[in-house]
């Protein structure tokens, strides 16, 4: 009887941590989905400058973010926002760019974008390279960004 007993709690134990174990589980996203994810917003990032929505750009920047974007790298939030904010000046943007490839780590927690960018006439004079950071599901910031003046 006693046997009976033990064995049934230990069922129930088994069951249990099971079922916590199944509710806390996460969701696994496909790959293709969160570089999906990523790539979309590459061009949400890039169409700040379209817009000329300088507060729309610094939304998508992490707090630590780095930009090497002259000779000494551009460190945190709002360093790379001010540094960047001449970029959002007058009417017309300086450039453009979309990103043309799109890898995202398997723990879907970082992703690396890459793609051209291009002068005001449209014409391809450089390249980009971002990292991004996923903060909670489907939502990414940058947390590294570099350009290289080879289109």
């Amino acid at each position: 009887m006693q046997s009976t007993a033990r064995s049934r709690r230990r069922l129930s134990l088994v069951i249990a941590s099971a079922l916590w174990l199944s509710a806390c589980a996460v969701p696994v996203i496909p790959r293709a989905t969160l570089e999906q994810q990523v790539a979309d917003t590459e061009r949400a990032f890039a169409k700040t400058m379209a817009d000329r929505d300088h507060a729309a750009f610094t939304r998508f920047l992490a707090d630590d973010t780095v930009f090497f974007s002259g000779p000494v790298p551009l460190r945190g939030k709002a360093a790379v926002a001010a540094g960047w904010k001449r970029f959002y000046e007058g009417a017309q943007a300086p450039f453009s760019w979309r990103p043309d490839k799109v890898e995202v780590l398997d723990s879907g927690e970082l992703a690396l974008s890459t793609g051209p960018v291009f002068d005001p006439d449209g014409k391809p004079v450089a390249s980009f390279t971002s990292v991004w950071r996923q903060v909670t599901p489907g939502v990414w910031r940058i947390v590294f960004d570099k350009g290289c003046n080879c289109p």
